[in-house]
């Protein structure tokens, strides 16, 4: 396989079995609840000061449900923490190289603020970007996000050193 540049780091073609599947949506569910659990006091604390972070959830909610409580969005919360760490927990199984888990975690963090909260949710909701609002809206749930990938990183460091040892075929 080609090298990406970096030294011995390289995504490796793996298959996933039915047994890899169950692994993967089980580690899904432990490190995005964990993720979900762990960045909320960094958003409260950024709400504290008056800035805006978590600002697409309730959003969100409102176009799914009829009057969400703050259960329901607590829930939709964690259940949109476990589809968001899937391709993050793909990316740990078959990474090989020098970047570890919590590097790559951020990483991730930071790509998934870009993509889903910084271009698709304003422009799901017809609303101005982070990027034309300022600073002040950027770092917020930047920072948020990237603890969420950092901790998905940390909570599923063994599942991927084990999937990349032991638990993906490769073709």
């Amino acid at each position: 396989m080609a090298s990406c540049g970096f030294a011995d780091s390289r995504i490796v073609r793996e298959s996933y079995s039915y047994m890899n599947y169950r692994q993967l949506l089980k580690e899904s569910i432990k490190s995005g609840t964990i993720a979900s659990l762990v960045m909320m006091p960094f958003g409260f604390l950024f709400k504290f000061f008056g800035l805006r972070v978590g600002h697409y959830g309730p959003k969100l909610a409102a176009v799914l449900f009829d009057e969400p409580t703050a259960l329901l969005q607590f829930a939709q919360h964690i259940v949109i923490g476990w589809l968001s760490a899937l391709p993050l927990l793909i990316i740990l199984s078959r990474y090989r190289g020098s970047f570890t888990p919590i590097a790559m975690g951020s990483a991730y963090g930071i790509a998934y603020y870009l993509i889903v909260n910084s271009l698709a949710l304003p422009m799901l909701f017809g609303e101005p970007t982070p990027w034309q609002l300022g600073f002040n809206f950027i770092y917020p749930s930047l920072s948020v996000h990237i603890v969420f990938g950092a901790s998905i990183g940390f909570t599923a460091s063994k599942f991927s050193e084990d999937m990349r040892k032991h638990g993906v075929q490769t073709r």
